[in-house]
């Protein structure tokens, strides 16, 4: 199955806006038809807009446009978090974006956008890039540091 622009029933209605509620109280969709305005906010939100080319709306309308897999979770209208990964089904998922708006974390949010998103992943094995903050937060989830990835930045020649 590739989830790409899976189609779900509506979510729930709206809770308070500032609330952090529980997790099985909010509601989780998959496929990237999203609003880019509301991605955009919440990466601000969640502190992964500095880490992202936020300020770049073709790029960033690409980066979800061509994800193939992407689960997000809801309250009521508001977005609250998203995972953005590629994926073969098979293999590997990449999962390049987690995140979660500053004010629902510690509530197990990102931890059910990771389980999702490795369960809809098949096979695969999930594969993430940690931002320096959170690098304390994988293990406790049961991820495994990898010593040996290695990046190439495009503004960096292949030598």
């Amino acid at each position: 199955m590739n989830p790409t622009n899976h189609s779900v029933p509506a979510c729930r209605p709206g809770g308070k806006t500032g609330s952090s509620p529980p997790v099985e109280s909010l509601c989780y969709r998959v496929g990237n038809n999203l609003d880019l305005d509301a991605v955009l906010e919440l990466y601000e939100a969640s502190t992964l807009g500095e880490r992202r080319p936020v300020h770049d709306r073709d790029r960033m309308a690409a980066m979800i446009r061509n994800a193939n897999l992407v689960v997000t979770a809801w309250d009521g209208d508001l977005l609250v978090g998203i995972a953005r990964s590629v994926t073969d089904f098979a293999y590997c998922t990449y999962l390049s974006d987690l995140a979660v708006r500053q004010s629902h974390q510690r509530h197990g949010i990102g931890r059910e956008l990771i389980r999702r998103t490795r369960e809809l992943g098949g096979e695969a094995t999930v594969i993430l890039l940690s931002a320096p903050a959170a690098t304390g937060y994988y293990p406790r989830l049961g991820l495994t540091q990898h010593l040996s990835a290695w990046t190439l930045r495009p503004s960096c020649p292949l030598k």
